[in-house]
């Protein structure tokens, strides 16, 4: 049989307990837990700040341990010190002030301050009341005496065993009581039920804990009857705690009311009885509340409502940009991310989410984290910054400042610590550094996360309260969010890029500008031979203009032809690094591969096994070898250069190539080819990426829908057809649904996981196709079962080559 020491307790609060504004966060979540009609009050009387008290003790001690007070040059009379202590009680204490005084008064030497001085420390308090259920003097002992008491958990068990909607708790652990500890040593509890004719008490003196020699049930505290009450319908509870552990000024509890309790209680949501009075020696202390009106502010919203149906999980996104940076219409945007949407966005192909080193997620997760809603507003600082000189705008910058970060509620209240100052836990600080156009990180950002106990009951806060236990679902609830940030990054840069870095076309006529030198030298001539002999000069001067026009002209044909290479490259550049990304993927397989191979030798000694592994790892070093040739195309100067080649053996040898990655995909080739080769003239290169940025763009999609549908046999379709030279690519993966069909060509829009999530590979695949004057499109007229698109159409070359 255990025993515990009572020193025990102290350790678990403070554990458990961590900070003060916890502590106030348990409190009060008690007393809303009670039922509380108005909220919950608390009070602070404050006559001596922590500071002064510790600074007057010194100074007694000091005159204690003086042989002759009276002559020592460091240490101040008795009278002296009664007049400083008096000058450093607070005047707003009003009663507290009167009685701290009569004991400095009364004080006859210095043994009489000492005990003066903590007599006035005593009178300093917290006082936490609210108007709910109460609890009778029985339930002192059986409910509130007994910490970790399960009462309210067996009602939120049998709430959610029931298929309620709400819950009935905010808290179910039973250690709220101990947040009391965390703020002073001692704790007074005057509390009563309806129909009562008295009130019930107990104190606690937490101190007496701390002996090391004492057990638990040493430690005697017997609740009691106490005083009438005037009104016997009257209910509540009313918590003092004494001899405070920390400084209590006025500016502290006005920044705690500021930076927690105006943030406790979701600003949007409905919940009635949550309001939190707090009052520093009488005086109200404000708390501001975040209001609509001064959201409506925000330059751009995004909305997300996740769900289950009937056909699996769902994200509803709405995105709203009013005024992002310059004058655009307002835009307003809604998509809905089904099921094989959210599978690869949130989650992805296992092997790749461990190569990653990315927490492993079961796509059941996606059903079991339950709904929840989401709201994130970007205030764009910069345009705040230009109105600087401007009350209105200086008044939502102190707004922004205060309630910026991203805070997740349940039931409509707080959970720890996210979105604190110091919290980044949806990681936009490091997503916006790496992150091409806005910037929407936490200090741009105002968002609330809405979950419920019921409505999701796999995400439970770890027990010091420092945010959610670690488990799929959190994953998934993080991940959505994340993916929401750049959905309405995505449209930011989309509308910028539309509308305001919109630029007419430039095409290069070269032979309009040589037509028309010929054009000005025909003229100049014509002039020449009609004009006088005194106007000759001007005639000259004509010439040297045309001339000088022509060098200009051929300046500028040749820059623009620069500029067409320096693009080129840039394309060539993107699309090797997404090829030597691949082929990483292939050599870090192998390599592992390899190892697994030697550790397994260690342990088989049979050579016919021995010989069928080492010729495993020959066929994916062949597949590597493979690989590596195809590379060759991609360099910058293949990717320049126009060549002769059969288009059909180079798709034939791509697929080779795939050979290894596609059996351990455990996926179906079928390919189509022609009767006969078909011979086109191309930049190989860029033939090669697009092939190459499709084929990664269906494993990845197939390996999500096979997770998704254990059953199904992946099969990719590649036909190569003639006139015109075209290549038609299809697989058996989820598809795109008609919202995304006219998106994924965009540049940095990607709807895969995280990890893999950055919107090149098919927005340099139709850049390569144009390259040489081809076309990669969506075909429209083609489509799955559940109406989603699934072939792409790959016209190589131009009608004329």
């Amino acid at each position: 049989m255990f025993k515990v020491t009572a020193r025990t307790v102290l350790e678990l609060g403070s554990e458990l307990i961590s900070s003060d504004p916890i502590a106030f966060y348990e409190l009060i979540k008690n007393g809303i837990d009670a039922g509380s009609k108005n909220g919950v009050t608390i009070r602070f009387d404050i006559v001596l700040a922590r500071r002064d008290f510790e600074e007057a003790k010194a100074q007694v001690l000091k005159a204690l341990n003086a042989e002759d007070p009276e002559e020592a040059d460091d240490v101040w009379g008795l009278d002296d010190l009664k007049g400083w202590l008096t000058g450093k009680l607070i005047t707003e204490a009003d009663e507290l002030w009167d009685d701290a005084n009569s004991i400095i008064e009364a004080a006859g030497n210095f043994e009489d301050l000492a005990k003066a001085i903590q007599q006035i420390d005593g009178l300093n308090s917290i006082t936490v009341s609210d108007t709910g259920s109460g609890m009778s003097l029985k339930e002192l002992t059986s409910v509130f005496l007994v910490i970790g008491t399960s009462s309210r958990k067996t009602e939120i068990d049998a709430a959610l065993a029931g298929g309620k909607s709400h819950s009935p708790y905010l808290g179910e652990k039973g250690i709220g009581r101990l947040s009391a500890m965390r703020l002073g040593d001692t704790l007074s509890v005057r509390t009563t039920r309806s129909g009562e004719s008295h009130y019930s008490l107990i104190d606690i003196d937490w101190s007496a804990f701390d002996d090391p020699n004492k057990m638990i049930q040493d430690i005697i505290v017997t609740p009691v009857r106490g005083g009438k009450k005037r009104d016997p319908e009257f209910s509540g509870t009313q918590i003092t705690i004494r001899r405070l552990n920390a400084d209590w000024a006025e500016k502290r509890v006005d920044r705690l009311a500021m930076d927690d309790f105006s943030l406790l209680v979701n600003p949007l949501a409905k919940k009635k009885n949550q309001r939190i009075v707090v009052v520093w020696n009488e005086k109200r202390i404000n708390i501001r509340r975040l209001e609509n009106s001064f959201l409506s502010h925000a330059n751009a919203v995004v909305r997300g409502h996740y769900r289950k149906t009937d056909s699996g999980p769902e994200l509803e996104l709405r995105i709203e940009l009013n005024n992002i940076g310059f004058d655009h219409p307002k835009e307003i945007s809604i998509e809905t991310a089904t099921a094989d949407v959210l599978y690869g966005a949130l989650v992805g192909p296992k092997a790749k989410r461990r190569r990653m080193n990315k927490r492993d997620i079961d796509y059941t997760a996606l059903e079991s984290v339950g709904p929840f809603d989401f709201e994130l507003h970007w205030f764009n600082r910069s345009i705040l910054r230009k109105h600087k000189t401007t009350g209105d705008y200086q008044a939502l910058r102190n707004l922004l400042d205060q309630w910026m970060g991203v805070r997740l509620y349940r039931d409509a209240f707080r959970v720890y610590p996210y979105g604190s100052e110091d919290d980044d836990w949806l990681e936009l600080d490091k997503t916006a550094l790496k992150s091409k156009g806005y910037a929407l990180n936490r200090i741009q950002l105002i968002g609330q996360v809405e979950i419920g106990r019921l409505s999701n009951p796999c995400l439970i806060d770890q027990t010091n309260r420092e945010g959610l236990r670690q488990t799929p679902e959190e994953a998934i609830l993080k991940e959505t969010v994340q993916f929401a940030v750049e959905r309405l990054r995505d449209e930011m840069n989309r509308i910028t890029r539309e509308q305001k870095d919109a630029k007419e076309p430039f095409i290069a006529d070269e032979t309009r500008t040589v037509d028309l030198e010929k054009r000005m030298k025909a003229t100049i001539r014509s002039i020449g031979q009609v004009v006088p002999k005194e106007h000759r000069e001007a005639v000259q001067e004509l010439e040297l203009m045309r001339e000088e026009f022509s060098r200009y002209a051929a300046k500028a044909r040749e820059r623009v032809a620069e500029m067409e290479k320096d693009a080129d490259q840039m394309l060539a550049m993107a699309g090797i690094g997404l090829m030597v990304e691949v082929v990483a993927h292939e050599l870090t397989r192998s390599a592992e591969d390899a190892l697994d191979i030697l550790n397994s030798l260690k342990r088989k000694s049979v050579p016919e096994e021995i010989r069928q592994r080492l010729e495993s790892l020959r066929a994916s070093m062949n597949s590597i070898s493979k690989r590596l040739r195809i590379l060759d195309p991609l360099s910058v100067t293949g990717r320049q250069r126009k060549e002769r080649f059969k288009l059909d053996e180079l798709v034939q040898e791509i697929l080779d190539a795939h050979e290894v990655q596609f059996l351990r995909h455990n996926i179906e080739v079928d390919i189509l080819m022609p009767d006969k080769p078909v011979e086109i003239s191309a930049v190989k290169g860029m033939v090669v990426q697009v092939l190459e940025n499709l084929i990664s763009n269906s494993l990845y999609w197939m390996d999500v829908e096979k997770q998704r549908k254990m059953s199904r046999k992946s099969t990719l379709t590649i036909a190569v057809e003639d006139n015109p030279p075209r290549v038609r690519f299809s697989d058996n993966g989820p598809g795109i649904s008609e919202q995304y069909k006219d998106r994924v060509f965009d540049l940095f829009f990607s709807l895969k996981d995280k990890s893999r999530r950055r919107g090149l590979g098919l927005f340099i695949a139709k850049e390569a196709a144009e390259h040489n004057g081809g076309a990669l499109t969506l075909d429209g007229d083609v489509t799955n079962d559940e109406g989603r698109f699934t072939t792409f159409d790959y016209r190589v070359v131009g009608d004329g080559s």
